[in-house]
């Protein structure tokens, strides 16, 4: 077993994805595109904002020569859906500058790695922008696609170059992988990017405030229950239902629904 640190932090996930044979190797693998790239940005935000929210790509790349943008987001929140697809979304409206051609001159694809899980329970979800006929036939007039990658959900169906990056991504966040289960060069090499003995204080330093920030993120959420709770019983009591109905609906203990 090989001690390693965990790819549930955002990182510990750029420090081994920036790598540029790693990068290239996941999006081929995920896209089937060869990319012809020098360089991985971290934090990529563009120069002039699109909208009223300043997205910042984790991990961005522009191949310029295949016409092709790829960025890989790392993160797990209530609205990643809809965050996601409005970061794909800027990363193509910063390339409309004139009226007179709305066709963005280089693909965008968005690949999201959820390594927390997500409530849909999906290992593989995909939003495909190319116009459908109504028998389900693609026109091939938009190929920009967002990737929604959880590697908790990997199963027997999920492709075998999905499944080799999501087993490998998921063995990591208990801090220690199996060496053995894996035959590919390049997932050893991503284990090599994330060793222990690799990481530096600063990572360590970054970690545990990412582990901070969750926690607080866990703790504002359960507050919010908690009152959602008590403002729902408040409710109930205000239009006469008994205590002890309310309480069978809510959770809550009679007494703390007569304090309410």
């Amino acid at each position: 077993m090989k001690q390693v640190a965990s790819l549930r932090y955002g990182v510990i996930f750029k420090k081994a994805f920036c790598n540029l044979e790693i990068f290239t190797s996941f999006v081929h693998d995920v896209l089937g595109i060869d990319l012809e790239i020098t360089q991985v940005e971290t934090e990529k935000a563009f120069e002039h904002p699109i909208g009223q929210v300043i997205p910042r790509f984790d991990l961005y790349a522009e191949d310029v020569k295949n016409r092709v943008i790829v960025d890989i987001q790392h993160e797990r929140l209530s609205d990643h859906y809809d965050r996601f697809l409005y970061y794909h979304c800027v990363a193509l409206l910063e390339q409309i500058s004139k009226a007179t051609n709305y066709r963005p001159p280089l693909k965008v694809f968005t690949i999201v790695v959820l390594t927390s899980g997500d409530w849909q329970g999906k290992d593989v979800a995909v939003i495909d922008f190319d116009p459908h006929d109504l028998q389900g036939h693609a026109l091939g007039e938009i190929p920009h696609k967002i990737f929604y990658l959880c590697p908790k959900y990997a199963n027997d169906q999920t492709p075998p170059l999905y499944r080799d990056w999501l087993d490998a991504i998921n063995d990591s966040l208990d801090g220690e992988v199996d060496e053995a289960r894996y035959t590919r060069d390049i997932i050893h090499k991503l284990f090599q990017q994330i060793e222990q003995d690799g990481i530096t204080p600063a990572d360590r330093t970054r970690m545990i405030e990412e582990h901070h920030e969750e926690e607080l993120k866990l703790e504002a959420l359960k507050q919010g229950i908690e009152l959602g709770k008590r403002e729902t019983a408040r409710r109930m009591q205000a239009k006469g239902m008994e205590i002890g109905l309310i309480a069978e609906l809510t959770g809550l203990s009679p007494i703390e629904i007569t304090k309410t």
